[in-house]
């Protein structure tokens, strides 16, 4: 079971920015980290797959089935899209956000829940870290924690599809691996599909099962990644060189670095 991309086009105005996008399969329990420059498209590929956006051409299929063609509640359902940042207006505790995004699949928004809803919660809340903080004001927390929060959301969904976009941008170095560690971990147990939008390749080298690079709406690279690591396609797309190494203890050492330019004559 697996999701397919399959020659995705799309335009804002007369300005494309996908073309003929084609990917996968992205397997089920697999974390796929979506790599390339800023404009490249990234955010628009993720508004297509959740629906926010109609592609003009092609489909996104998940198990031989068109996301297109499901109802706008059965898509949101399958499919979240977590953004950069949470909004941090409303005046709830963190408890009662991560409930909401539960109660939001049963199509309520009171916070009358069922033992087996706020046991999913708490559970959420526990393998992030956040127990402590599930009382406290949303509004009270910094940037990354809020961040953490909306992962809580996404998790407590149990989405078939997992969008993630920058998803470690505001932790420090710790919570980056423990909050990679258990996305890869959570995608296996429930066999969701994960996708994460990613600039730093250290990280998606080390926790991704397969590399997206996404240049000027298309694909030009795809697989696993010590061998995408390892292709001149991702250094061209950065305009950077990229040495790759293995550390003792298995993992892959990714060493970008500028290349030399040669003065004026």
């Amino acid at each position: 079971m697996s999701l397919v991309i399959d020659d995705l086009s799309f335009a804002y105005g007369r300005t494309l920015v996908l073309e003929h996008l084609s990917a996968g399969p992205l397997e089920r329990g697999a974390v796929t980290a979506l790599v390339g420059p800023n404009g490249s498209g990234k955010s628009t590929l993720f508004r297509c797959l959740s629906g926010s956006a109609r592609p003009q051409r092609g489909q996104a299929r998940l198990d031989d089935r068109d996301l297109g063609a499901l109802r706008p509640r059965d898509r949101a359902r399958r499919v979240f899209h977590l953004s950069q940042d949470l909004s941090a207006r409303a005046a709830l505790t963190v408890f009662e956000v991560v409930l909401l995004a539960r109660k939001s699949l049963q199509g309520g928004l009171g916070l009358r829940a069922g033992l087996c809803d706020l046991r999913a919660v708490q559970h959420t809340l526990d393998d992030l870290g956040l127990a402590a903080l599930s009382g406290r004001p949303i509004t009270d927390l910094s940037g990354g924690q809020r961040q953490l929060v909306g992962i809580a959301q996404a998790l407590v969904r149990e989405p078939d599809i997992l969008l993630l976009d920058e998803p470690t941008s505001a932790l420090d170095v710790r919570r980056q691996l423990e909050v990679m560690q258990i996305i890869r971990e959570v995608t296996r147990e429930r066999a969701i599909v994960t996708i994460a939008a990613m600039h730093d390749l250290a990280l998606a080298a080390r926790f991704a099962d397969r590399l997206l690079v996404l240049r000027d709406g298309c694909i030009v690279e795809e697989g696993n990644p010590d061998v995408v690591l390892s292709h001149s396609a991702l250094a061209e797309t950065y305009g950077i060189g990229i040495q790759v190494e293995r550390s003792r203890r298995g993992t892959l050492l990714v060493d970008p670095y500028l290349p030399v330019m040669r003065a004026a004559e």
